[in-house]
């Protein structure tokens, strides 16, 4: 670090060195830069990670980290089994800098959960005072399914993210729907393994879905408070429970 003297009696000003880009963020402008100009388009999907990176030069690590910040930005779409797609629909510029924050953060998990509910906890008063009835039917169908795939030991947890969509969806507040989308969808990817694992715990999945009833009919009752009161009671729970998984796998990975 480099000090520059300022003033008589004042601490010199302090700069670090200019460092070089990383590589990724050079792939991330490059990739940019193909689907502004519309060489990709919505719904192309784009060579493999191998191909990448040869016609790159650079490593499939740097390729694979690239792609993620993309998907994060709500710019491509990564599908496990059938390759990386341009997304139909771009997020706003507005969203790219925190989808970036979450993306390249190296624990993420706790600041994770922090989003969460901040977006959630409002997001449940929002829909207790604006949910129309064919939302109210959206997030109970979510639930129903979601109860049903627990009953028979199956992945709960896709249609624990459609519950908390369509909540999203009731809010009516388009901004805060994209946000939520853009980070949901990283909480998603990021948290999945250990929901599933809190659903094995015993007797996690039927408290889960019992907290998810009670955000129902607060937002059913129109009861604002209670909504966000039980939103963030619910929150709370599934980070701790998170937490102790971490603790007795011995992770720090933030893979949950």
């Amino acid at each position: 670090m480099v000090g520059v003297r300022h003033r008589k009696g004042e601490e010199p000003l302090q700069f670090k060195p200019i460092k070089t880009r990383k590589i990724y963020e050079e792939i991330v402008d490059q990739l940019k830069a193909l689907i502004f100009k519309g060489n990709l388009k919505p719904g192309d999907k784009l060579p493999a990670e191998r191909e990448l990176s040869e016609r790159l030069g650079v490593s499939r690590a740097s390729v694979r980290e690239a792609l993620t910040a993309l998907e994060a930005m709500g710019i491509l779409d990564i599908r496990p089994g059938e390759g990386t797609f341009v997304r139909q629909t771009s997020q706003s510029s507005t969203i790219e800098p925190l989808a970036w924050v979450l993306a390249v953060e190296r624990n993420p998990v706790a600041q994770l959960m922090e989003v969460r509910r901040v977006l959630e906890v409002e997001a449940a008063g929002f829909a207790a005072l604006r949910v129309t009835e064919r939302q109210l039917a959206d997030i109970e169908e979510a639930l129903k399914s979601m109860k049903e795939a627990a009953e028979k030991k199956e992945l709960a947890v896709d249609y624990d993210l459609k519950f908390h969509y369509a909540i999203a969806r009731a809010t009516q507040n388009t901004v805060l729907l994209r946000i939520m989308n853009t980070v949901a969808d990283i909480m998603h990817k990021t948290f999945r393994d250990g929901r599933q694992r809190l659903y094995d715990s015993p007797g996690m999945a039927e408290q889960i879905i019992q907290e998810h009833y009670s955000i129902l009919k607060a937002i059913k009752n129109r009861q604002p408070e209670d909504a966000r009161r039980c939103m963030l009671e619910h929150l709370n729970n599934v980070e701790t429970g998170l937490e102790k998984i971490r603790n007795s796998l011995g992770e720090n990975s933030g893979e949950a």
